[in-house]
């Protein structure tokens, strides 16, 4: 089945299967359900090949280069996540170490062509359904990014912070998690992404999947990833970007003569709870008691 007719972008038929009752649904929430542990068995399978490349083994591979990277998961239509990922070779110290000079560009995209191509997950056969065996697809774009050319710094940042803002919402799915028990047809979904939501929950219910906890992850459409994610050594962490922006918090409060200015400021944290008893005080007792029967003052004419 095919389908000539030109949509516009935001055309709501854009995405929607020709036959709803060919469409694979339980084999589309499985790839999104596992599409992590491809990401992970790629990134080793990465690493492998590039110790094998460079003549090492993969403990000594950690002596030469560090492999970093970072990625951010995308929604297509159809309701499947792919990865943008940018992945590169550093030295043994991280981004401040040169790599050593047999890590080059095409060492690297025969290592990701390699790793994308033999990595797989299995899906034992479930329910009425065979046996499956999931796999990365054949669109593979590789491309080297430079300071000049077709794919500069500037624009891996764009597409990073375009694809921060794009969720499962894109394919008309939830923002939420969703009782298993409700009806779906209470909420205002297409009937593509609903019966996504639906193969989600009744894959939940086989005994089998039930450490994939799909039911948690039906408004996702079965992904369990965060949208981006990062390597160690990629670059600065999210605990250093909190203690920044803390301390810029802090500068500005200081300036504006909101906080005080001293040489050495200490801040006391407790964190710590102990049980101090139940119910009310001798002191609440009372109030609660003339709370409850007020006093009733008598007069007479």
């Amino acid at each position: 089945m095919s389908c000539t007719a030109k949509h516009s972008p935001d055309d709501p038929h854009l995405g929607e299967p020709l036959c709803p009752d060919c469409y694979d649904y339980t084999g589309s929430v499985l790839f999104n359900t596992l599409a992590p542990l491809l990401w992970k068995r790629f990134a080793d399978s990465l690493r492998r090949r590039l110790a094998k490349l460079g003549g090492l083994t993969l403990k000594e591979l950690r002596e030469h280069l560090t492999v970093s990277f970072a990625k951010v998961a995308e929604y297509q239509r159809r309701g499947v996540v792919h990865f943008h990922a940018v992945i590169r070779l550093d030295g043994p110290d991280g981004p401040a170490a040169s790599p050593p000079p047999w890590a080059t560009t095409d060492a690297l995209t025969q290592a990701v062509q390699h790793a994308a191509q033999v990595v797989s997950a299995l899906v034992p056969a479930i329910d009425d359904q065979p046996a499956r065996l999931l796999r990365w697809g054949k669109q593979l774009d590789i491309r080297p990014v430079t300071l000049n050319g077709d794919l500069t710094q500037q624009a891996v940042a764009g597409y990073i912070a375009k694809y921060a803002t794009k969720a499962a919402e894109c394919v008309g799915t939830l923002d939420r998690r969703i009782n298993p028990l409700d009806n779906l047809d209470a909420y205002n979904l297409r009937e593509h992404p609903k019966r996504l939501i639906a193969e989600c929950l009744r894959l939940a219910a086989i005994e089998d999947l039930a450490d994939l906890r799909l039911a948690n992850w039906a408004h996702m459409l079965g992904f369990r990833g965060h949208f981006s994610t990062r390597s160690r050594r990629y670059s600065t962490t999210l605990g250093e970007l909190r203690a920044a922006r803390e301390q810029h918090a802090r500068d500005h409060e200081i300036t504006t003569g909101r906080l005080p200015l001293f040489e050495e400021d200490t801040v006391l944290v407790i964190s710590e709870w102990t049980f101090a008893g139940k119910g009310y005080s001798l002191g609440d007792q009372i109030i609660a008691a003339a709370i409850t029967n007020p006093p009733i003052a008598e007069s007479r004419l």
